[in-house]
């Protein structure tokens, strides 16, 4: 590993490699990669973001991830409509679903980004009163028009702009839990599929920089998600862990890019709401509604709503959708675990 001297900057190979390649191996590609910036990189712990949901807390990363604040909201302005009783086999279910999607990722494309640069409005997105006015907002059996991005009590108004970003989803996720009940669910990403394509002492290079907004400003407002020094971009890792009654219930996340979200959102309705075990919320067709359009999984049930979800306005795209879910279920019997078949994974327990 690399260890920083007295004058500050990191020595030994693994650094000098890192380094090298990026300034010198890349011809096509050449960094600005210097010892001086490992030097300054530091580790900062965040503040958890938690969002009640029924009897429980969903918790997650907070800012610069969009995770655990856009998951929240999705939960809580799904909560008035009663999805319990709706059930997982009906089209309003999954349109209220995604209308609620659609109105959090309105307000995650404004407002969500590196804390250290904007003050993210961390409790006024998760604001009871302001939920529930949002939530009037959706209509079951009927596609929202336009999902805008709301007013949330904030201390500092601040006009700003939408972002616009990739996202690529090139991501792993797994969670553990040990005998003496320490949980962890961790969500990792180099971005594109190997990264930037450049690979130093045995590391890919990482390519997060499409997690930034491509738009700096729109008509002279800033995107508080745009390209700033020494700034983190914003990420939609979602690695969770439920609680009720102040201990850890449900470890839960996915790879997916920014569909991660939605992948978890409807796992957690579907073990929550839904009554089914987390293999079966894992292994449940997937719906995806980040900005309008209806992604639906192709060859299931749901794709075959796609008549009803269009007369209700939507348009719809049946397509693969390869969420990567793992989960592990804290109970007093036991533990519970689940992989999605979708992708490379197992639940393993001894």
């Amino acid at each position: 590993m690399a260890e920083k001297g007295s004058d500050g900057f990191y020595k030994g190979p693994v650094a000098a490699a890192i380094v090298n390649a990026v300034q010198k191996e890349a011809v096509n590609n050449p960094g600005k990669l210097s010892l001086t910036d490992l030097a300054n990189y530091q580790v900062k712990n965040r503040q958890a973001v938690c969002a009640p949901y029924k009897q429980y807390d969903v918790c997650g990363m907070g800012p610069p991830s969009s995770g655990a604040l856009t998951l929240g909201q999705i939960l809580m302005l799904t909560e008035p409509f009663k999805l319990h009783e709706l059930g997982s086999n009906n089209p309003t279910s999954w349109q209220i679903l995604a209308d609620a999607s659609r109105l959090a990722f309105a307000d995650r494309g404004l407002y969500m980004a590196d804390s250290d640069f904007f003050n993210v409005p961390v409790k006024g997105l998760l604001n009871p009163e302001y939920i529930s006015a949002r939530s009037k907002l959706i209509t079951p059996n009927e596609a929202l028009q336009t999902a805008s991005a709301g007013s949330p009590p904030m201390k500092t108004a601040a006009q700003l702009a939408q972002d616009r970003a990739i996202e690529l989803p090139s991501t792993s996720h797994f969670n553990i839990v040990d005998s003496q009940g320490n949980v962890i669910s961790m969500t990792s990403s180099i971005e594109n599929v190997f990264g930037s394509r450049l690979m130093a002492a045995g590391f890919l290079l990482n390519n997060e920089l499409t997690d930034f907004s491509f738009v700096a400003n729109r008509d002279g407002k800033p995107v508080a998600n745009r390209v700033e020094d020494n700034k983190r971009p914003r990420s939609s890792m979602a690695p969770t862990i439920v609680m009720q009654d102040n201990k850890p219930y449900l470890a839960i996340g996915s790879p997916g890019g920014s569909r991660i979200i939605g992948y978890v959102a409807q796992s957690i309705i579907a073990h929550i709401d839904w009554g089914m075990d987390i293999q079966q919320a894992i292994d449940q067709p997937r719906m995806i509604n980040r900005f309008g359009t209806m992604d639906v999984e192709i060859n299931t049930p749901l794709a075959d709503y796609a008549q009803q979800f269009e007369a209700m306005g939507y348009s719809v795209d049946k397509r693969d959708l390869n969420s990567g879910l793992h989960a592990i279920r804290i109970t007093d019997a036991g533990l519970e675990g689940a992989a999605d078949p979708r992708r490379e994974g197992v639940a393993i327990g001894k």
